[in-house]
């Protein structure tokens, strides 16, 4: 059995990231270190005083230490951790780009009053978990011991369950939206015969290349600002894998 340090090292890069800094906010505000009214998404604030700083750091407050905050941590541990090695294996770029488009289509769903929330914590790890069911949809998933269903139902029973235990569903629905968003965008309109127009940007697998975060496929060039192509496929069995390879062609 490999130690705690071991786990840790073996994370994936972006997942690892976004875990770590959820946790570490909410040591910082227990320790004293962090009021959360400064990291809060508030709009006034952002453009009328030009804190940007706002925009991001909101999504790193997954709330005070208790047991729904461990949930969310291991949604992330788990979720996010198998669709980074699973889907998005080798394709660090890629996935670091569904975290970025999650977040700006959950800070424009959050400018709807209806949606409006200071953090957007919980609806980004929705979003991972809503994603994951799609990518696993006939996994088994036992909840809290009581009962077991398949994966791709698994987002709307952890609503169904907030619900019950009388917590307000829009975060998890803000989630399933922008998960579905992208899965559609990326997925569902190349194969009715869509163009896919969420490819990730070339700045994007530069800088992680740059930064040798992650594993990348090898990409050749035809041109200067040409789009990259993979040099060879990725390998079988995972459905979502094979089918953002083909649409991304």
């Amino acid at each position: 059995m490999s130690s705690p340090g071991e786990f840790y090292n073996s994370l994936p890069p972006v997942s690892k990231a976004y875990g770590t800094l959820c946790l570490l906010t909410t040591a910082a505000y227990h320790l004293g270190l962090l009021n959360p009214l400064y990291i809060a998404l508030h709009f006034p604030l952002v453009f009328s005083h030009f804190q940007v700083w706002r925009l991001i750091t909101n999504f790193f407050f997954l709330g005070k230490f208790s047991i729904n905050f461990g949930i969310r941590l291991l949604m992330i541990a788990r979720y996010g951790v198998q669709l980074e090695n699973g889907p998005f294996d080798k394709r660090t770029a890629d996935f670091l780009w569904m975290m970025i488009f999650g977040a700006f289509s959950l800070l424009v769903l959050s400018a709807i009053p209806w949606f409006s929330s200071p953090f957007l914590g919980i609806p980004m790890v929705f979003m991972l978990l809503y994603l994951w069911s799609r990518e696993f949809p006939n996994a088994q998933v036992n909840i809290y011991g009581l009962v077991t269903l398949k994966a791709f139902y698994l987002p709307w029973a952890m609503l169904a369950l907030d619900v019950l235990f009388g917590a307000s569903p829009l975060p998890d629905l803000m989630g399933i939206i922008a998960g579905h968003l992208y899965y559609f965008l990326t997925v569902l309109h190349p194969l009715a015969g869509g163009r896919n127009i969420l490819k990730t940007p070339m700045w994007l697998h530069r800088l992680v290349a740059r930064w040798a975060t992650g594993r990348q496929q090898a990409y050749t060039y035809s041109s200067p600002g040409a789009r990259p192509t993979s040099a060879a496929p990725p390998s079988s069995g995972s459905a979502f894998r094979g089918r953002s390879y083909r649409l991304n062609q």
